[in-house]
């Protein structure tokens, strides 16, 4: 009897291929991508069926045609409704980045200062940051932005009988109205000035951190910028005649005319989310300064801190490496928490061309596309930076 020859002892060539951690690894990884471009390719053609029996073309054309629509707060860029879709989402973007940026300094703040008074030693500050904290944020969120508009709308006066400050800023039901730059011939030359102004400042730093390490000498760089940046600006304005002046709102009608208009809606949108948010950054931040080891604080004053020299020079620094991963998530909340403004009629891009497009056009899915990317495409900037930050604040090995 012959006995079995040695390649017959030996397994097959997938089942040594599947023993492999390597290749086992690139398999199901392709595999993975296989079948979720299928299923996504399945979708797309369900999708484009069922736009062919509805008798719908799949096409972003209809962002050429006229919107149709006013929007009312345009703090960027003019709108009318004779512009086109395209602008009205571009108008609309505008307005979400501009709620998403002032809501994270908004919050920052708040959260920072909150998540500091609530490890105060202070018993009655403490406990009023712990209920304020407890209370707001076991309300949802879009209760705070109804509270907070209604209070703009039936606390604030008409414009006839507006609050007034100084008879320059006047804050009415319909909105705060502030003096506008109006900006002169001749004020570019200030844009300039500033500009070079910036730029020198930039050659002193590089070039005082170059001197300074040959020769030992110390200069005052804060003060000496401080003088570049204010000084030739102004001198400059000064020099081309004050070419900028100011535009005051006045009562006319029924309403204010001139100066800017702050809308009730970002108002009321604004402050919600930052605040409900900076709750959430409150407690991030205080977990963050327990986190940090009692003895740093020890250390510190052994050797003559102050408090708040030690919590600024010592503790928070430290602690910011705990603080920064939970607070990316809560930027992003605020971000796409903006999208409940369409319940008080702020014109972001949920409203516009995801609204009132989408009702005027018929285009569900193109214009839901749209605001998806948009929102991914924020969601993923905001992630990016957070994540750069948080590199640049951890500890490097040696």
């Amino acid at each position: 009897m012959a006995s079995p020859s040695v390649t017959d002892n030996k397994p097959l060539l997938l089942l040594r291929l599947w023993r492999n951690k390597e290749y086992r690894s690139v398999f199901i990884q392709i595999t993975t991508i296989l079948i979720l471009f299928t299923f996504l390719g399945m979708i797309g053609n369900n999708v484009v069926t069922n736009l062919e029996k509805a008798g719908k073309e799949f096409s972003f054309g209809f962002l050429s045609y006229p919107a149709g629509y006013d929007i009312t707060f345009q703090p960027f860029i003019s709108f009318s409704p004779t512009d086109t879709h395209l602008r009205a989402a571009v108008v609309g973007l505008l307005n979400t980045l501009l709620v998403a940026v002032t809501g994270v300094i908004i919050a920052s703040i708040l959260g920072f200062t909150m998540g500091v008074l609530r490890l105060s030693n202070n018993w009655l500050i403490s406990k009023i940051v712990y209920v304020f904290l407890e209370f707001t944020r076991n309300i949802p969120v879009l209760l705070h932005i109804f509270f907070v508009y209604g209070i703009f709308l039936y606390v604030l006066p008409v414009p006839k009988k507006a609050v007034s400050i100084s008879d320059t800023v006047f804050l009415t039901n319909r909105g705060f109205f502030i003096p506008s730059l109006v900006f002169e011939d001749g004020f570019g030359y200030v844009l300039l000035a500033l500009l070079a102004a910036v730029a020198a400042v930039i050659a002193f730093v590089v070039w005082e951190r170059k001197n300074q390490d040959e020769t030992g000498e110390n200069y005052p760089v804060f003060s000496i910028s401080a003088a570049i940046i204010i000084g030739l600006p102004l001198l400059t304005f000064f020099i081309s005649g004050s070419p900028l002046s100011w535009d005051i709102p006045a009562i006319k009608g029924f309403n204010f005319k001139g100066g800017t208009s702050i809308k009730p809606e970002y108002i009321a949108l604004t402050f919600a989310l930052a605040y409900y948010t900076s709750c959430f950054i409150a407690e991030i931040v205080r977990s963050g300064i327990l986190a940090v080891s009692k003895g740093q604080t020890e250390a510190s004053h052994a050797l003559g801190l102050t408090h708040g020299s030690t919590l600024r020079l010592v503790i928070i620094p430290q602690a910011l490496r705990v603080i920064i991963p939970p607070l990316a998530s809560q930027y992003l909340n605020l971000t796409k928490n903006s999208s409940l403004a369409i319940a008080i009629g702020y014109m972001d891009v949920v409203a516009t061309i995801g609204g009132i497009s989408l009702m005027q056009t018929g285009k569900e899915m193109e214009t839901m596309i749209f605001v998806l990317l948009t929102y991914l495409s924020i969601s993923l900037l905001i992630s990016a930076f957070m994540n750069w930050f948080n590199k640049r604040m951890s500890l490097v090995e040696r």
